[in-house]
């Protein structure tokens, strides 16, 4: 090697030109209808593969009885064949593989195309519907009992008939919280995994978090009904709605609406604790000293409890009205365990140069992730990306939560990080609300879910052109050709280029080639999820996956359309043994 360099640095000037000719790159056919583009990274053995994968999918009965076939596979087969059987099929095409050895070849490849990996460990609890049910009861309700309060909102309460949180969806994994033994063991994991994509992806990889595998989902659901109720509170001070932030009320306007009541202590202590700027007030509450304050035994005043802290003045009793229900102080300590774990992943990701992208979950527990997302946004965005919050499309407000959330990121002076995805659960979410009887949060079709992504992309990309457009980042994340044309026109509009690296576009592992890799060739910034994990612990994932294969149909057909096209072309062209050599660099 020493040898080489030397003979590198005293090369004639045009031969070390040559060496550093600049990356390879193809152009973007935007119908993706060319089967060579999208598959040369992959060997013909894997084309058949996937095209045989596809056509499973295509049938209902197996596909509805997916997880009963598995099981049974596994009994009459025995593990070890099954294992090899999985390889060979489902678990080859959708998941990388055991462990952070057995995935380096595929992220390389991946990297040699053109393609860059946000890596996922795929291992779920395989635990029945009554089980689902009984933990998830048993975690969402406090110690003191879920007892009826003025002013409650029941959607942010805890329904047997939707505890188990995995009805009707098939794209997104789902925790159940056991004990706090089992959140040490999850924030474990997901440390590993911060050291796998560090030591793998050379500082370009992301890593995917649920928050609800990090803490109690009670003190979720809490924390949500305290922020919607503080809206309200908003409201009733302001008018219209939204967040507090963008009434633009100074703490003066709060003051005249309290009237003589801000003459009382309590009241001048609580006013104390409001965050403002010039423009107006931001939070009713400290979410800084909430969320933030180190060591954590200061995260609150010794004297002051989580019920205490979310208080609010009421001119109509003259009182401080308490917008969160009874917490006890052992789920205190459980909510700062949530906070703790969350921040030791993202010290260890920024130790690491590894990006934290926190995923999005029911609409019950989103205020909560959201607001502490923003809150580490806040924290650990100050100079760069770090940690990026996840918008689901598919809800009617998310084009008002990414704007308040823009304008948080531009008065607080943080990087604001984004994923925009369609979403997971809106067939949950539509049972639930009906059967609860609050209004449905989702977009009443696919054609408006599709509006809402374009909308909110549209916005997004014209506040990278009009404001700072290097602390502004967003991630593509559809299978979706419409939406990902759509981004790619607004990027030229905006003269947003493909190496900025402000848009970049992600699909699942497995899924979307003919879209991810003609996108990575073509110099744009281009993500694939990375699942792995032992055959047998990710079957729940394999389940859904193929499940949601059936759920596209036509994209499927167009895929296999593709496939068979370019299997077909190598056998007429003698190329079947073609091994895929990848010259690309990653953007």
């Amino acid at each position: 090697m020493a040898l080489l360099r030397r003979l590198a640095v005293n090369a004639p000037r045009g031969v070390r030109m040559l060496s550093a000719s600049p990356p390879t790159r193809d152009d973007l056919d935007l119908t993706f209808n060319s089967p060579k583009d999208a598959f040369k990274s992959k060997k013909t053995s894997e084309l058949v593969r996937a095209y045989l994968v596809y056509q499973i999918c295509s049938f209902n009965w197996i596909v509805e009885n997916n997880d009963m076939l598995m099981k049974r596979l596994r009994q009459v087969v025995g593990k070890k064949l099954f294992e090899v059987i999985m390889k060979a099929t489902f678990y080859g095409q959708f998941v990388a593989g055991e462990d952070q050895n057995n995935i380096k070849p595929t992220i390389e490849r991946l990297r040699s195309f053109g393609v860059k990996s946000i890596l996922d460990y795929s291992v779920e609890e395989d635990i029945t519907q009554e089980e689902a049910e009984k933990r998830e009861v048993s975690a969402s309700i406090s110690t003191f009992g879920d007892q009826e309060e003025e002013g409650q909102l029941k959607q942010y309460h805890v329904e047997q008939r939707f505890a188990d949180r995995r009805y009707k969806v098939t794209s997104a994994r789902t925790y159940f919280y056991l004990n706090e033994a089992s959140c040490e063991k999850n924030m474990e994991a997901f440390m590993k995994s911060i050291d796998a994509v560090a030591g793998i992806t050379k500082s370009t990889g992301l890593m995917a978090v649920k928050l609800t595998a990090l803490g109690r989902p009670q003190l979720l659901l809490q924390l949500s009904e305290v922020i919607m109720r503080a809206r309200s509170y908003m409201h009733e001070i302001a008018g219209g709605t939204g967040n507090v932030l963008t009434h633009h009320k100074t703490i003066e306007d709060i003051q005249r609406y309290l009237g003589d009541l801000s003459s009382k202590p309590e009241v001048q202590e609580f006013m104390k604790k409001v965050t403002s700027d010039k423009e107006g007030v931001l939070h009713l509450f400290p979410w800084d000293r909430i969320v933030h304050l180190f060591p954590w035994s200061n995260i609150l005043d010794k004297d002051m409890g989580l019920s205490d802290s979310f208080r609010v003045p009421d001119p109509k009793t003259g009182q401080m009205r308490r917008l969160i229900s009874q917490i006890s102080p052992k789920e205190e300590e459980m909510f700062r365990n949530m906070l703790r774990r969350l921040n030791n992943i993202i010290k260890v990701a920024n130790d690491h140069d590894v990006r934290i992208m926190i995923d999005a979950e029911q609409t019950y527990f989103q205020p909560a992730i959201s607001r502490i997302c923003l809150e580490m946004m806040r924290r650990y965005n100050k100079d760069k990306f770090l940690v990026f919050n996840t918008y689901q499309t598919y809800l009617k407000n998310t084009y008002n939560e990414i704007v308040t959330d823009l304008e948080q990121a531009q008065r607080q002076n943080f990087y604001w990080g984004a994923k925009l995805v369609r979403g997971a659960y809106i067939e949950q979410e539509r049972a639930r609300a009906a059967a609860m009887g609050y209004e449905d949060p989702t977009c009443e079709s696919v054609e408006a879910t599709t509006t809402s992504f374009h909308r909110c992309l549209k916005e997004i990309l014209s506040r990278v052109k009009n404001e700072n457009k290097d602390r502004l980042g967003i991630m593509v994340a559809s299978h979706n050709e419409d939406t990902v044309r759509y981004a790619i026109q607004l990027m030229k509009e905006h003269d947003i280029k493909p190496d900025a690296k402000v848009v970049c576009f992600g699909q699942l592992l497995g899924m979307c080639d003919h879209i991810t890799f003609p996108l990575g060739q073509a110099g744009y910034s281009a993500y694939k999820y990375v699942p792995y994990g032992p055959v047998v612990e990710v079957l729940p994932y394999l389940s859904r996956r193929a499940n949601e294969n059936r759920g596209f149909l036509v994209k499927i057909k167009k895929e296999k359309g593709l496939l068979l096209k370019e299997i077909l072309r190598r056998v007429f062209t003698g190329q079947i043994f073609y091994k895929p050599v990848g010259h690309y660099t990653p953007v």
